[in-house]
């Protein structure tokens, strides 16, 4: 009987491995950089979402040793029993405060991870059968996931289609409506339109959920993200900002009005039952929100941005498809699975690390290289896979005539 259940799973990865969908850990062995050694190999690496390089930044790894030291390895326990400590206090209240100019009340919470964040926002605004949450189509799993969770009912609305989601806020008797939205997306890199957005729940009285985990940090003058980048501010607004992409350590918040905060510490249970993060991970993560705020990081900004410029001029393919993003993300549609498996496997042999991007994380027929950038790249870096993927895709096509 054991052998049959074996079986069937074996049956399962074998289909995966068919059609060229089996995913491969790689074991780095040195700290988040541009240059790593991986699997016992250098690699220039452009898969990581440490956007403005501070996962090595000296300050921050100096601050958490130093929460380390007073603080411990861990919390202990939850934080409604005895895990939340100074600080994580500190920094709910330095996020809260950062964010204060695009919320009205705000309050900020903190999470272990952002996976967490999305399930506990959603899950608790979206608590009554009677409530609808509005799911943009290419939303992160950990949204899709949320909204599964909770009571409410749930209505897709096209990608970027601001049109369809009127029409189905003006139809909903929904008593709660929650319109929900990365702000970046993940592997298009294209920015979701929140001004029209807000403006449609503002009139339709909904929340506007926004998962900013690719653009704090990174979008806005200061680094406040996405909010920042389109001047938004209003009661509606539900922040959710990642702490382990361009804040470089680890974790998540959700900022909003006070009440809202603290209906996540009363009703959210990924937040409730769940042991809180280390303290030394919250206190390095204020040198980062320093560095964020300060004149280092729009200089680290400025360079990033100028390095996505330089990447869009001297990319030269015919073929491939390179995504109209002016992020950090810069997706390269190769079309098929083996294809996409082929050239990550090309670049890696010339030793640069480029992921190839499969179903279901993108549609089928669209799989790509998601290449990122970071700020501690440097120009002869970029320089370097800008003529790397020139030279293969013309290689790729010579060989197949």
């Amino acid at each position: 009987m054991t052998r049959d259940l074996i079986a069937g799973i074996e049956r399962q990865l074998d289909a995966l491995a068919a059609q060229s969908l089996t995913r491969r850990r790689r074991t780095a062995d040195s700290p988040a950089a541009p240059r790593q050694t991986v699997d016992g190999r250098e690699l220039l690496a452009f898969c990581s979402n440490d956007y403005l390089g501070l996962a090595s930044h000296p300050r921050v790894v100096a601050a958490l040793r130093e929460g380390a030291d007073l603080y411990g390895a861990g919390s202990g326990a939850s934080h409604l029993v005895s895990g939340h400590s100074r600080a994580h206090a500190l920094l709910e209240e330095s996020l809260a405060a950062f964010e204060a100019p695009h919320l009205v009340d705000a309050r900020a919470l903190y999470f272990c991870t952002g996976y967490m964040a999305n399930l506990a926002v959603l899950t608790a605004l979206g608590s009554d059968p009677d409530a609808t949450i509005f799911s943009e189509a290419l939303n992160h799993a950990s949204l899709i996931d949320g909204a599964r969770l909770a009571r409410a009912g749930v209505s897709v609305y096209p990608h970027g289609d601001v049109a369809a989601l009127e029409a189905k806020l003006a139809a909903s008797t929904a008593t709660t409506k929650i319109v929900v939205t990365d702000s970046v997306f993940s592997m298009d890199g294209d920015l979701a339109p929140l001004p029209a957005l807000l403006a449609l729940c503002e009139r339709h009285g909904a929340w506007l959920v926004v998962d900013d985990a690719h653009g704090f940090g990174v979008l806005g003058a200061n680094g406040r993200g996405a909010l920042e980048h389109f001047n938004l501010r209003s009661p509606n607004l539900v922040y959710v900002g990642t702490l382990g992409k361009a804040a470089g350590v680890g974790g998540a918040f959700i900022a909003a009005h006070a009440s809202v905060i603290e209906l996540m510490i009363q009703r959210a249970r990924p937040y409730i039952y769940t042991t809180a993060a280390p303290p030394a991970l919250a206190h390095a993560l204020l040198a980062s929100l320093d560095i964020i705020a300060g004149g280092e990081g729009a200089r680290r900004r400025a360079h990033l941005n100028a390095l996505v410029a330089q990447l869009g001029e001297q990319l030269h393919l015919r073929r491939w498809q390179r995504l109209p993003s002016h992020t950090a993300i810069q997706p390269i549609v190769i079309g098929g699975n083996e294809e996409a498996l082929q050239v990550a496997a090309h670049l890696h042999a010339q030793g640069l690390w480029v992921p190839a991007i499969r179903p279901p994380t993108v549609a089928p027929g669209t799989s790509r290289l998601r290449v990122t950038l970071c700020a501690a790249h440097t120009e002869q870096e970029v320089a370097q896979l800008a003529t790397a993927l020139n030279a293969l895709e013309h290689q790729l096509e010579r060989n197949a005539a």
